[in-house]
């Protein structure tokens, strides 16, 4: 269905509880995006959900604003004695954890509840003596929750909503053991309301959704188109040798100030970013490997302008929520379609517009037509011209040990002599 198909919902027609209308007001939220519409009477009226929806539309508001609501009309221990968790909202990754938590402080404004955030990398005491005081909503990655729960630090017995955030992601990753490992130790399906979302429901995730949900209500959101409308898609051919040539010049004809350009390997990630220094454009590498607190400090830069590109691997195609991220490029063609999905929906987020612009070489042309055929139409093709090169200066050389923080200048030119891409 389209925005445009169906009538506009308001948040102030949702019986939601007083504290979460007083939040939504004070924040401006009044419309309700498709998902929230659709999911949010179900989840209020205590069914499960599962729900498809495009990346960017609201799907976090929608199972926090039902999360909250449903502890807030239950009564919680008055007993003086520690808190008893009752909610679980599962992350596949850090970011996307971190991001859940920074949207759910601000609509506990007015709620009172406990709010907690786990994840892997970082401030493993803190986070432990966090849980030991107890908290009612338990924000988290796999790895990290599995961890404090089998040290006794909280118990999920009292669970009673369950969030599954980018399920695909957690096939993707590697995580669907954790998962199942964690539900199976809450109470059973009927007496617990469980959500799950994604941007993609395969049969698998399905499957996953009856065999631990209580007869979930599936809500799929335009399924049939799943890029976002607003998002201006154009491919460009160009040799392995011209990317870096092509790319300088591309920047150079649009205003990169939050440009988020992605790659497949850390090797090329690694180059590209010597080659965006040496040229004049100011920029960092995220990878897999980039510890924790550089990559939340690289996203604060990233976030407020004070970093106009940012490379990265397809950790941060998923959970990357970031404003008025002007422009995606695709420097490598992803190798599977859905990723190439969720790397374009890191621009054009509720309904806002935004351009994703891919280079196609040899090495990854292969997985264009796959692209093609799940996003239901050709990739638009622009013709290429020598005036859209430039000439590179030499990269500049990636010191090992060192961060790449915004600001730091990075190792030393290559070799003046060495043939540079055109």
């Amino acid at each position: 269905m389209n925005l445009s198909d169906s009538m506009d919902v308001n948040f102030n027609e949702l019986p939601l509880h007083q504290h979460l209308h007083k939040a939504l007001e004070f924040i401006g939220f009044s419309e309700c995006t498709p998902i929230q519409a659709e999911s949010l009477p179900i989840l209020l009226a205590g069914r499960d959900v599962a729900g498809q929806a495009q990346t960017g539309t609201g799907k976090t508001a929608a199972f926090l604003l039902a999360t909250m609501h449903h502890l807030l009309q239950q009564d919680s221990d008055k007993s003086g004695k520690k808190k008893q968790l009752r909610a679980m909202i599962i992350s596949p990754t850090r970011e996307l954890a971190i991001q859940i938590h920074n949207d759910a402080i601000q609509l506990n404004k007015f709620a009172g509840l406990s709010l907690g955030l786990v994840y892997g990398g970082v401030d493993y005491m803190k986070q432990r003596e966090m849980l030991e005081q107890g908290v009612d909503i338990l924000i988290g990655t796999p790895g990290r929750l599995i961890d404090y729960y089998k040290q006794k630090v909280y118990s999920l017995s009292h669970i009673r909503i369950m969030v599954l955030d980018e399920a695909d992601r957690m096939f993707d990753l590697g995580f669907i053991k954790d998962i199942r490992y964690l539900m199976r130790r809450m109470p059973k399906p009927e007496k617990r309301l469980s959500m799950l979302f994604s941007a993609t429901l395969s049969w698998r995730v399905t499957e996953l959704a009856y065999e631990h949900m209580n007869n979930p209500k599936l809500i799929k959101i335009n399924p049939q188109q799943v890029t976002v409308d607003k998002v201006k898609q154009v491919g460009y051919h160009v040799s392995n040798d011209e990317k870096i040539s092509f790319l300088l010049g591309l920047l150079k004809r649009i205003d990169p100030k939050r440009t988020l350009l992605f790659v497949n390997t850390k090797r090329t990630a690694e180059r590209v970013w010597g080659y965006l220094e040496s040229n004049g454009y100011h920029a960092a590498m995220l990878s897999g490997d980039v510890p924790q607190r550089q990559r939340e400090r690289l996203f604060k830069d990233f976030t407020e302008g004070r970093l106009p590109v940012l490379v990265a691997t397809d950790v941060a195609s998923r959970g990357l929520h970031v404003p008025d991220i002007s422009h995606v490029i695709n420097y490598d063609m992803p190798q599977n379609a859905e990723d190439y999905v969720h790397r374009i929906g890191r621009t054009a987020r509720a309904g806002s517009s935004g351009d994703a612009v891919s280079l196609i070489c040899e090495e990854f042309v292969y997985s264009l037509h796959e692209i093609e055929e799940f996003i239901g139409h050709k990739l638009p093709m622009e013709p290429v011209t020598d005036d859209m090169f430039v000439t590179p200066k030499p990269p500049v050389r990636l010191k090992k040990k060192s961060s790449l923080r915004p600001g730091k200048k990075q190792g030393r030119r290559s070799n003046p002599g060495r043939r540079a891409p055109r």
